[in-house]
């Protein structure tokens, strides 16, 4: 949860490549460039995994079908249909043969889930973690009849997407169940989805920050640093209704250990393994402090409970 409102927190996640936004074209407009670019046989992509690509142009891009290229197979689990992954993106437009997003700088790879495109979907399904794809579509393809604007996308524009996936991002936890700890409220569930704790038997809210694992990852180390994917819903003590969740949405994503997100979370959740799930109780102080969060209606004297699964990091 972030310091302020769950906005930030998924401002980080990569919505800006994904969204369609409104646009005053940069491409051509007259269809002369249709049948003037070629695909990717008009690049050359070269690096190393996880560092930004090295693109040379060889001729303007503008493909007329989506085309996929594995540039360096990995040799991970692979990512299915509807699964979602961790991956750091670079895109490159055709028709100005420029840069327009690159994730590598921001050292945090972007949360790729839900109701993506079908050039994204092209770079993910059947590919194996570890994977650098290559994809080449047009501008409509990827966002949308109005292109992108805030990527200087036109509509007519052909794009080039280098795809360094990172890490699978599971629906539900994995691992070795566990009891909770006697303090921890209860959960409460609706067809098998979270909806909130009951608080009828827990104890009241400790001053210290309190974890229990309800279920123990059988995957990798979380470490500072890192992005995380996570389900999670949050309720203060007592409370009939969570002030946030997104059991009922998709997973969001956002770097664990260095401050993004509340001091509770960055403390509790770095050194827990990939596939848990856990309970948190989180005191003022590794909360909101003495302000609270008046958005969410968390006051300063407030402790917040949150449930958490962990589903992938990278």
């Amino acid at each position: 949860m972030s310091r302020s409102t769950r906005t930030r927190l998924v401002a980080a996640s990569g919505a800006l490549v994904l969204t369609a936004l409104a646009l005053t074209a940069c491409g051509s407009d007259d269809g002369s460039g249709t049948d003037a670019g070629g695909g990717l046989d008009s690049v050359k992509i070269t690096g190393d995994i996880g560092e930004a690509p090295k693109v040379t142009w060889e001729g303007e891009v503008d493909p007329k079908d989506i085309e996929t290229e594995v540039v360096t197979e990995g040799d991970g689990e692979v990512i299915e249909a509807g699964d979602g992954a961790l991956a750091h993106i670079w895109i490159g437009n055709g028709f100005t043969e420029e840069e327009a997003y690159n994730s590598y700088e921001s050292k945090a790879p972007q949360l790729l889930i839900g109701e993506i495109s079908e050039p994204f979907k092209k770079a993910l399904e059947g590919h194996k973690v570890g994977s650098r794809v290559a994809v080449a579509a047009n501008a409509t393809d990827a966002f949308g009849e109005t292109g992108n604007s805030q990527l200087g996308i036109g509509n007519k524009d052909g794009l080039v997407f280098v795809v360094d996936l990172m890490a699978r991002v599971g629906d539900e936890p994995a691992g070795e169940e566990r009891e909770a700890a006697k303090w921890s409220p209860s959960l409460v569930e609706a067809d098998g989805v979270i909806t909130g704790f009951d608080f009828a038997e827990a104890n009241k809210p400790s001053k210290n920050l309190l974890d229990t694992t309800l279920i123990k990852g059988d995957g990798a180390v979380v470490e500072s640093g890192q992005t995380i994917a996570v389900n999670y819903l949050g309720q203060v003590y007592d409370a009939k209704a969570p002030f946030d969740e997104s059991y009922s949405k998709d997973p969001t994503s956002f770097p664990i250990g260095v401050g993004q997100v509340v001091a509770g979370w960055d403390k509790a959740l770095v050194g827990k393994t990939v596939g848990s799930r856990v309970i948190l109780s989180i005191p003022p102080a590794d909360g909101y402090g003495d302000k609270g969060n008046k958005d969410a209606g968390i006051k300063g004297t407030d402790t917040l409970f949150f449930v958490i699964d962990i589903l992938a990091a990278a």
